[in-house]
């Protein structure tokens, strides 16, 4: 789902297709229309939008179309919107070992429909690394290896059960969260069909909740 923003002159393609048929320009009238003359340019964009799936040309019947799913500056045609969330690196879900560094390396294009959000405010994603966590649902899809987690990094305060990214000294891990108030600890506990050992953390630890999970897209497979 991960997609790079469309270039100005496909947006430009991409609205001029949806107002009215262009199959029967040239490529220089549609670079007349989207402010650019260069004919190779247009097939060019064209041909990245075909790619994409954003547009239907078929060189025999000599036609271009929309087709009926796709999206305009971040809409789909059905109304819903498409979130862009950053993902920030690879959460690991076994040990505790891999870094969590803020570093964008990608982005993932959402509809609202599946995250019940109308914006991006506070998500952010992290790549399940593991399979500690693999028999924990979140809105009914197991969180597998590879699959890309979505989490609210403004709810930080997690409630008894919910499953959040947590940072242990530096490391980033997703666990279900337990408060042992009679112990003065959290325990932070696997969901697998393997016997992964908790991670119990004292009140003087390097810890911290970076973030809720609400949301799992599941690697495609």
């Amino acid at each position: 789902m991960e997609s790079q923003k469309l270039h100005p002159i496909q947006e430009k393609l991409l609205r001029l297709a949806q107002n009215r048929n262009i199959s029967s320009l040239s490529l220089r009238e549609i670079g007349d229309l989207v402010g650019d003359r260069s004919p190779q340019k247009i097939k060019h964009h064209l041909g990245q939008l075909e790619k994409r799936g954003l547009l239907k040309i078929d060189r025999v019947k000599g036609t271009i179309e929309r087709p009926k799913s796709g999206w305009i500056d971040g809409f789909l045609q059905n109304g819903k919107r498409l979130l862009q969330i950053p993902i920030v690196g690879a959460a690991n879900c076994g040990p505790a070992e891999i870094l969590a560094e803020e570093n964008v390396v990608g982005y993932l294009r959402v509809s609202n429909s599946l995250v019940k959000r109308q914006n991006n405010e506070g998500l952010f994603a992290v790549r399940a690394d593991g399979f500690s966590m693999n028999q924990a649902k979140v809105h009914g899809e197991r969180i597998n290896d590879g699959d890309y987690l979505i989490i609210d990094g403004n709810d930080c305060s997690p409630h008894e059960g919910e499953v959040v990214l947590s940072v242990i000294d530096g490391a980033a891990n997703v666990k279900r969260f337990h408060r042992d108030a009679a112990h003065n600890q959290v325990v932070l506990a696997s969901d697998s069909t393997e016997d992964f050992a908790p991670i119990y953390i004292g009140a003087d630890d390097d810890f911290f909740v970076n973030g809720k999970v609400i949301d799992v897209v599941k690697r495609p497979g």
